[in-house]
């Protein structure tokens, strides 16, 4: 919906649901102090009440609470056995998904929920007891609503992961949940319910891989959005070994699971989105011709999308369990090479592969280029890869004070400004997958705090783990973490996924007075969520670079609308946006501390 006033002009993003406004008006006219009169009377975010409301009495930068129990969000993780783990995939974990549903404006939370081990006995002792996973509607005042069965997505199965993206470009976002045995595609259906369209869409798998991380790409730009699928392994529950009947079931000298290594690997999917066929979109495998099979002999989990040479097409990064990581560059003809070894991104700074689980990318210097974090098994630190601008990384780990906390297992990971400071911070999910550490005491335990690394802006992460607030100290089993402005506030907060346990929803109640923005963008040549689209904003100090994309974390799936910490700064010199079809735009100065809609076609072209 558009409306003009006074020479200024409203956007507001979706056809009919208002969201957020951004305008463009020039701060010497008039008429800029009655448009900032009417984005007052206009915009319901920024007169509504803020849900769990920041405090001065907080120390800054965070003090995280967890609001799940308040916000009605206390369903339980199932993965198997809650205690006894004698299997892989009940160590693994689920993801989460952020999207708004409905177009509300108020971004929703999909929580991927796996199930029991199918035995007799299990049967027997709860046969009305079906997990599934869960849908929460966002009711805008800090609860939230299952919506689960109202929405069509009840069902059981052992679900790993979820990616969000309108891959039909009809305006509601879809949801793609990877699994041991088939993977789903949820297609929105633009009335608060879904279909599961897998097998017709063609992305469903054989059912013999399990499917982990996924993300939405658009990666030959042609406007629809593809579909990349890690794999982790074939994983057959008839001949997998006990815990210690082979060398690779034993841990620190305790019998333990089998694997991944001993297991077969399955190689990971890319998927093209073929558009409509016979009335409904479906997509081609095109994993062999594209080169994606090439990186054999891996265990995938989570999938970063990317530009890292910043040749304006989107590469693919992925986090690989007891193996080295794999860098997808994109060669511009549907083609990929793995370029992981080249770039300095499938190591670390030793020449040692490590256990990688979650992925996040940002540019957490103010560099202008996009670095990589991941996270990887216990007795080892995490990995940060600093880009060089040049499409080759360096890892800094050491020298950014992250080889740390030596003795936690990472999962999901997010960069995210949690002060607005302008400089993205580190969230990170931890929780051992062997339940013997405890009782065998092998030096880690198999719950763990969160940790909050926080960026000081010289390139250097400080952990205030254990002051940030009881939401971060509590030990749990984290996997699945992903970060949104649940609330259209400014505060970034995060929804993440416990193995065999309930969620936590972690709200900043620490009081600052930096200053933020907020960007939605709307494809329109380019696909309609604009994944892969890169925006660079630019002030009188310094720069600011983001990519909006689908995926990342560990096999999960955060706020597809950008967020960019402001620090002091109130004036912006510009706003570009480089979409996803190549096309690159100009976009006057936005005022902060609001979410705008930015609409391909509608700025400056730049050549």
């Amino acid at each position: 919906m558009t409306s003009q006033r006074s020479g200024c002009t409203i956007h507001r993003a979706g056809c009919d649901r208002p969201l957020s406004p951004s305008f463009r008006c020039a701060a010497k006219e008039p008429a800029f102090y009655l448009c900032l009169l009417l984005l007052l009377f206009l915009d319901p975010v920024l007169t509504a009440q803020q849900p769990y409301s920041p405090s001065a009495t907080h120390p800054t930068p965070a003090w995280f609470v967890d609001v799940a129990p308040q916000a009605g969000i206390t369903v339980r993780n199932v993965n198997g056995s809650a205690t006894n783990k004698r299997y892989i995939v009940e160590a693994t974990g689920s993801g989460v998904a952020i999207l708004d549903y409905d177009n509300d404006g108020f971004e929703d939370i999909f929580l991927v929920n796996g199930r029991e081990l199918e035995t007799r006995e299990s049967a027997a002792n709860h046969p009305e007891e079906k997990p599934t996973s869960h849908l929460f509607h966002n009711n805008h005042d800090g609860t939230f609503t299952d919506v689960t069965r109202k929405a069509g997505l009840e069902g059981t199965a052992w679900g790993q992961g979820a990616c969000v993206g309108d891959y039909d470009n009809d305006g509601f976002d879809d949801l793609y949940v990877t699994a041991y045995g088939h993977n789903r595609l949820f297609h929105n259906q633009g009335d608060g319910t879904f279909r599961e369209v897998a097998a017709e869409a063609g992305v469903a798998g054989s059912g013999q891989e399990w499917g982990t991380g996924c993300a939405f790409v658009d990666y030959d730009r042609d406007g629809r959005l593809d579909l990349m699928v890690a794999n982790y392994v074939h994983f057959d529950l008839k001949s997998t070994p006990l815990p210690g009947a082979e060398a690779g079931c034993m841990w620190k000298g305790a019998p333990v699971m089998c694997g991944p290594r001993g297991l077969p690997y399955a190689p990971n999917i890319l998927f093209h989105n073929e558009g409509q066929v016979g009335g409904h979109t479906h997509f081609k495998d095109v994993s062999r011709s594209s080169g994606i099979e090439k990186s054999a002999g891996h265990y995938c989990f989570s999938v970063t999308t990317l530009d890292f040479n910043e040749d304006g097409w989107p590469d693919l990064y992925i986090a690989c369990d007891s193996t080295p990581a794999i860098l997808y560059r994109n060669n511009h003809d549907g083609t990929f090479t793995d370029v992981a070894a080249d770039a300095g991104a499938a190591f670390n700074e030793d020449g040692r592969e490590q256990a990688g689980m979650g992925s996040t990318a940002a540019d957490y210097d103010a560099s202008g280029h996009l670095s990589l974090f991941k996270t990887n098994f216990s007795d080892d630190t995490p990995t940060l890869y600093h880009s060089n601008g040049d499409g080759t990384f360096t890892d800094e780990t050491f020298a950014a004070g992250l080889a740390i906390n030596l003795d936690a297992l990472g999962w999901g990971c997010m960069f995210a400004d949690v002060d607005n400071d302008g400089f993205p911070d580190l969230l990170v999910a931890n929780g051992h997958v062997y339940p013997e550490v405890d009782s065998a005491k092998l030096g880690a335990t198999f719950k763990e705090p969160r940790f909050l690394y926080w960026n000081q802006g010289n390139g250097k992460f400080k952990d205030l783990s254990r002051s940030a607030g009881p939401g971060l100290t509590e030990p749990l089993s984290g996997r699945g973490l992903a970060i949104a402005d649940l609330w259209n506030d400014g505060r970034l907060s995060a929804v993440v996924n416990n193995l065999s346990d309930r969620p936590l929803v972690l709200v900043n109640q620490a009081l600052n007075h930096n200053h933020w923005l907020g960007l939605k963008l709307v494809g329109t040549t380019s696909n309609r969520d604009a994944i892969g689209a890169r925006v660079t904003l630019r002030s009188a100090r310094r720069q600011w670079v983001d990519e909006v994309r689908s995926g990342s974390s560990y096999n999960s799936s955060s706020d597809l609308r950008l967020h960019f910490g402001l620090g002091a700064e109130t004036a912006l010199t510009s706003v570009e946006v480089r979409w996803p079809s190549g096309a690159r735009e100009a976009f006057p100065p936005l005022p902060p501390d609001r979410i705008h809609t930015l609409t391909e076609g509608t700025g400056h072209r730049i050549p």
